[in-house]
């Protein structure tokens, strides 16, 4: 993984170089997402799961927007949409080079990962819609392994914080012991790769103020 510590101080300074030419509502954004990172980083070693749940809160400040009387719901169109932004204004290709090269092996074995694949607890608890889990798996798995063949950037990070979200879930919602055994592998594997996106996403994001990236959900209030 690449040094976050580095990476933070890139960033910081990038953005006091262009907040006077970029919104204040993109400043706030990135300003808090590197915020988070940068915390996230400091914990990795030592706690794996409080730099989850951090580099998440880095992810929802780039990425957070109202998402109406249910905040408990998942709009995969609206990640889609975030994601596809991203790519289109990275003509260097650095978010690919993490999905495609850095994190190749990382990325095969979450989406190999039934546990942290949403229909699999559906059906555990109790939801008899999902009785066909293992089919809606493997199907799943088809669909990202078709994005992968594609080299379609947007779509398979689409997929990939699908799974990132169940185990956010599980952490944030008391689902999961902390310092479990049981996770260590997909959490350790989970933060280290929003740790090396997110980053690059906030660097895109500051370098291209000419795109709609939305306004903070909750902005800074006198």
């Amino acid at each position: 993984m690449a040094d976050v510590s580095n990476e933070f101080d890139y960033l910081r300074d990038k953005h006091r170089q262009l907040r006077e030419h970029n919104s204040p509502e993109l400043n706030l954004r990135t300003h808090r997402s590197i915020s988070w990172i940068a915390r996230a980083a400091a914990l990795i070693d030592d706690d794996p799961d409080a730099a989850f749940i951090f580099s998440w809160i880095a992810f929802n400040a780039a990425y957070a927007k109202d998402m109406g009387d249910d905040p408990g719901s998942f709009a995969r169109a609206d990640f889609q949409n975030f994601f596809d932004s991203l790519v289109n204004c990275d003509p260097k290709g650095r978010i690919a080079h993490e999905i495609w090269y850095q994190f190749e092996g990382v990325v095969a074995e979450l989406l190999d990962n039934k546990y942290i694949f949403r229909p699999f607890w559906k059906f555990h608890n109790g939801d008899a819609q999902y009785d066909n889990w293992e089919l809606r798996f493997e199907n799943a798995k088809k669909a990202a392994q078709y994005a992968i063949e594609g080299q379609e950037t947007g779509k398979l990070l689409s997929i990939l914080f699908d799974r990132l979200y169940v185990l956010r879930n599980q952490l944030v919602h008391g689902g999961a012991t902390w310092n479990s055994q049981v996770n260590r592998k997909q959490v350790r594997d989970g933060v280290e790769l929003l740790l090396s996106l997110l980053p690059v996403f906030v660097d895109t994001m500051i370098s291209n103020p000419s795109e709609d990236w939305g306004a903070p959900y909750y902005p800074v209030v006198d």
